[in-house]
């Protein structure tokens, strides 16, 4: 299994904990709010970086 494989099944797992302890509401904002929050702690350099590696990886 890759990286970013075990990182979505965590991910998944981790958003079935969350609706089951939270409210659907608060589980959403948490997954929703998590990797906005991180996105917009990086650089501006670093944010560029993030956009070419992910368009690259799409025209593959």
């Amino acid at each position: 299994m890759s990286k970013n494989a075990k990182v979505a099944a965590g991910g998944v797992a981790a958003g079935l904990i969350l609706l089951i302890w939270l409210p659907w509401w608060a589980a959403l904002l948490i997954v929703l709010g998590v990797p906005a929050a991180a996105y917009l702690a990086l650089d501006p350099s670093q944010r560029r970086r993030l956009r070419r590696v992910s368009r690259r990886e799409i025209g593959r």
